[in-house]
């Protein structure tokens, strides 16, 4: 492991300015970048520890939430509010690693952990996100768990994160401050899909840090659930995940909010599928039709090809179950 140093900020400014050099990391849990630094993978010569900074969890002023980014997950989760009118927030955090894991680990740092590819992590293999114009060796590897979604011949990771998919089904905008001024971003736009620079994977500016994650008031949320389609029953990844919140009224979709994890190089938003529902029937046919137009773009690679159908059928179960509809 490179040597490198170690302060604690007290607070946002002066995260900020101890941060100043370009190989410097935020510390949060460490519960990603201290193995990825074990691994040889992050090299910082400095960290700057937040977990000092805010982990209040309050109603903000339109009735929603505003979440301090050093929140742990558990914390998150346990929220009365959360349990009450986001329940597919709690759901997603508990499918995610351990209890121990989501004890240390800040609603900040689950936001920007970097892909659990193989290849990424094997320092043997060829990495465009590890070491950029190498090559990607999972493309023509073993790539099961690889994107079906958004993916590009320089990249086909997917982004790890279940909490990260339920906030981008409910809207969530990330607080950020940094040199530059404090600025607020929808949380769907802060990660990018990896076109030919996979080693760029979000939009946050140079020393930027995230402050807090703000959920909007959404009344039908509490009409939600988050189903994770994994190999094993706990501490694994996702082969495909699906977030949804749905308001039906007089056997019509008045409202929905559907994400998809474990398909793309980033959350994804299934912005088509939730259009082609609103004011259309609550039927399974209709849900199917959305979940088969959202898909149409999706490619398989030789181990993942199964998730396309795997992802179509869960985006359908899921929607049934939120409405009571039988197939």
């Amino acid at each position: 492991m490179t040597p490198f140093t170690y302060v604690r900020a007290e607070d946002v400014p002066a995260a900020i300015r101890l941060a100043g050099a370009s190989a410097s990391k935020y510390l949060g849990g460490g519960t990603n970048l201290v193995d990825l630094m074990r691994e040889g993978i992050e090299h910082p010569a400095a960290l700057v520890d937040v977990t000092g900074l805010s982990h209040a969890i309050t109603a903000s002023a339109d009735g929603g939430l505003m979440i301090g980014a050093a929140a742990t997950n558990t914390d998150l989760a346990a929220h009365r509010a959360v349990r009450a009118h986001y329940p597919l927030l709690t759901r997603a955090i508990l499918a995610g690693a351990s209890g121990q894991i989501r004890n240390m680990a800040t609603v900040g740092g689950n936001l920007l952990q970097r892909t659990r590819c193989t290849y990424f992590y094997d320092e043997t293999a060829r990495c465009n996100k590890r070491e950029p114009g190498a090559g990607c060796d999972a493309i023509d590897g073993f790539n099961r768990i690889h994107a079906i979604l958004g993916a590009s011949p320089s990249c086909v990771a997917t982004h790890p994160s279940d909490m990260a998919v339920a906030l981008v089904a409910l809207d969530a905008v990330v607080h950020l401050d940094g040199p530059g001024g404090a600025r607020a971003l929808p949380l769907a736009e802060l990660h990018r899909l990896p076109d030919g620079t996979p080693q760029i994977e979000t939009h946050l500016r140079p020393g930027e840090l995230i402050t807090a994650i703000e959920l909007p008031a959404l009344p039908f949320a509490a009409t939600s659930t988050y189903r994770k389609v994994r190999d094993r029953a706990s501490y694994a990844f996702a082969l495909v995940s699906v977030a949804a919140a749905i308001e039906v009224e007089d056997g019509q979709v008045r409202d929905v909010r559907l994400a998809l994890g474990g398909v793309a190089h980033k959350p994804w938003r299934a912005w088509q599928a939730e259009e082609m529902l609103r004011g259309g029937p609550a039927s399974s046919a209709a849900f199917r039709a959305a979940a088969e137009a959202e898909l149409a773009p999706a490619t398989g690679l030789r181990d993942n090809a199964f998730k396309i159908e795997l992802a179509r059928r869960t985006i359908v179960a899921v929607l049934e179950e939120l409405t009571g509809v039988s197939a």
